[in-house]
């Protein structure tokens, strides 16, 4: 009071009737602040900082929180005083039960815009959104879900915290971006495409220096959103995901949280299409090509059981799993795509090397990399630099802007079709040992998942062959014959057909080639 006072009333005066000592006084004003009062001034500014950034919602125990996160420990209770003495009040929750509710003061910054109309003429006009804590064996994950009203297609902030890693060693939030666009009469299947929001330079801890990433992997971003864009335009049967994947650079960690949020929450992934590299068409071995893209996919699931792997021993399915199928798709897909050829790998990734697939495929979930043929290594995880002359670095003078644009068709023909189609079929089984006929057997999926359903096709093929070569659509039943086609000759699988003509993946028959059930 009296430091407050002194440029009306003498000092001298104002201690006699305070009872304080002149010499008091003037030893205190001039002592500096105590570590105490320093730490208090930074988490005010702090407090004061997300105060605002949350629009004056963030009350004492989510300021705590968000604090703590951040490596500022404060108690609630120590919260709580500075923002008294700020003049600092949050949004007040709901009262629990048997509690007696208070009316909620809307907080500075905060408006009613939609004042309860839901209705939206147009997209990209009316979002509503909510964020959700949900528990995992893990960790706690927290989930923000952002709906269009006028589609409901939802974005999603998938997010975890990761620490204890190789790579990340402290606690370190990971977040990914994920829009669903729901679809009409099978909204619980999905196919999905990805790109990786992260770079990375020479040194992988390295968090500091310019990583621009244009190519690895802006084009796989670049692609995903541009597919969103065109494809949210339409309606489809099934949903379609597009997601940016947080972490895939310090160990797929982005991919591991919504890989397993998926299978918390029950969804029928058909397909996962990763795009990590789609904008590079020339190679470090000088060879520029921009005409074929190059599809990643494992074999045999890697979450196959004993009894399972004795069974396909003697039935086969190495080369059918739906990972395989759904690149055979793929390949199908390019022929709507001018000048692209797909070249089918037969395994999971480059030699060494991994990519936001994997996650899907350790879970059993139908995934594959879609990538460009030729990389160029001076492009990729290394520091801006020039060398004898050699450029380093991933800058955008090395990305093909005509060839990403070629690979995100790709993707986006592949997502139509699938989404378009019926769910492949399920339960497919084969007879026809010491026979000179096929018989395959299948069931069908209910008319609310797929009303547009015509039929099947059986498909088959040389046991050498890569691709399906020979078919016959047999119409809508659940089974049928291939008269003096042996079963010993060929592999076979079955698709679903709508009536516009769109098929789903083939599904070879048998545990190793199941796509799932409805």
């Amino acid at each position: 009071m009296i430091e407050r006072c002194r440029d009306e009333f003498p000092i001298r005066l104002m201690c006699r009737c305070l009872r304080v000592s002149t010499s008091g006084y003037y030893d205190w004003s001039k002592r500096l602040p105590s570590a105490r009062q320093r730490d208090n001034e930074r988490l005010l500014g702090r407090i004061h900082a997300l105060h605002q950034d949350s629009r004056g919602t963030l009350g004492a125990g989510r300021m705590q929180e968000d604090l703590v996160e951040e490596g500022l420990m404060a108690s609630r209770n120590r919260v709580a005083r500075l923002m008294a003495v700020a003049g600092l009040q949050g949004w007040p929750r709901p009262k629990r039960r048997g509690q007696r509710a208070q009316p909620a003061l809307t907080p500075p910054g905060v408006r009613n815009l939609l004042e309860r109309d839901f209705s939206a003429l147009e997209p990209e006009t009316k979002w509503v959104t909510d964020i959700t804590e949900i528990k995992t064996q893990q960790a706690k994950l927290y989930l923000c879900v952002v709906l269009d009203l006028f589609d409901q297609r939802i974005n999603y902030e998938v997010k975890d915290t990761v620490q204890g890693e190789t790579r990340i060693p402290n606690p370190t939030e990971v977040v990914s971006i994920i829009a669903i666009q729901k679809g009409m009469s099978d909204p619980n299947r999905y196919v999905l495409m990805s790109g990786d929001i992260d770079s990375r330079v020479s040194d992988v801890m390295d968090a500091s220096s310019d990583s621009p990433g244009a190519n690895d992997n802006a084009s796989g971003i670049a692609g995903t959103l541009e597919a969103a864009r065109i494809l949210s335009k339409h309606k489809f049967n099934g949903s379609i995901v597009y997601a940016a994947l947080a972490g895939e650079e310090q160990g797929l960690f982005g991919g591991k949280i919504l890989a397993e949020y998926a299978k918390q929450r029950g969804w029928r992934i058909e397909a996962v299409l990763n795009n990590d590299m789609i904008g590079n068409s020339e190679g470090i071995n000088g060879v520029k090509d921009n005409t074929t893209a190059r599809v990643f996919a494992e074999g045999t699931r890697y979450t196959e059981t004993a009894d399972e792997a004795r069974q396909r021993r003697f039935t086969g399915g190495e080369v059918d799993s739906p990972t395989r199928n759904l690149a055979r798709y793929i390949d199908q897909m390019a022929r709507y795509v001018p000048n692209l050829d797909v070249m089918m790998i037969y395994r999971l990734d480059r030699f060494g090397r991994g990519g936001h697939h994997r996650p899907f495929n350790d879970l059993g979930y139908p995934a594959v990399r879609i990538m460009e043929t030729n990389e160029h290594y001076d492009r990729q995880h290394q520091d801006l630099r020039v060398e004898d002359g050699r450029k380093y670095g991933d800058t955008i003078d090395g990305v093909d802007f005509d060839y990403a644009t070629k690979l995100t068709a790709l993707n986006a023909v592949s997502l139509a079709a699938m989404a378009w189609a019926p769910p492949p079929p399920s339960q497919v089984s084969i007879d026809g040992a010491v026979s000179a006929d096929t018989t395959l057997k299948w069931k069908m999926p209910s008319a609310q998942q797929a009303p547009h359903l015509k039929g099947f096709k059986i498909y088959w093929r040389l046991t050498t062959d890569p691709t399906w070569t020979h078919s016959r659509y047999v119409g809508k039943v659940e089974q049928a014959t291939l008269k003096n086609v042996v079963i010993d000759n060929y592999f076979f699988g079955v698709a679903a057909v709508a009536a516009d003509g769109t098929e789903s993946p083939v599904v070879f028959p048998g545990a190793a080639g199941s796509f799932g059930g409805y």
